[in-house]
């Protein structure tokens, strides 16, 4: 699970991948690697490993259809984030929880 989130998270922490991806949930269909990177101001190419990144990472899955490669989110991969994150937010929730006991107590 760890490689899956490090993976991911390294997917992310590009502004440009990070718009990709938006860009592709918003519009929740396939588009084309054309129209994609008609909207940076960077060369396909560059939107192209980009979307490999992503590709890797599993959140973006690539159909070709005769000469044009289509593009589509696959938000799936995030759920493995989310469940990384609850292990975090329980702790905190748990540790404000014991220091609001504590506080009480000493009031």
């Amino acid at each position: 699970m760890q490689d899956k989130i490090t993976k991911i998270f390294k997917a992310v922490s590009d502004p440009t991948r990070r718009e990709i991806f938006h860009a592709l949930v918003v519009a929740a269909t396939a588009l084309p690697i054309t129209q994609i990177s008609n909207q940076f101001e960077i060369s396909r190419q560059g939107v192209t490993k980009h979307i490999k990144a992503l590709e890797h990472a599993g959140l973006i899955q690539i159909q070709t259809k005769g000469r044009e490669r289509f593009c589509y989110a696959d938000v799936t991969p995030l759920k493995e984030i989310n469940k990384w994150l609850g292990f975090y937010e329980k702790f905190w929730d748990d540790s404000i929880n014991r220091l609001d006991d504590y506080l009480d107590q000493s009031n």
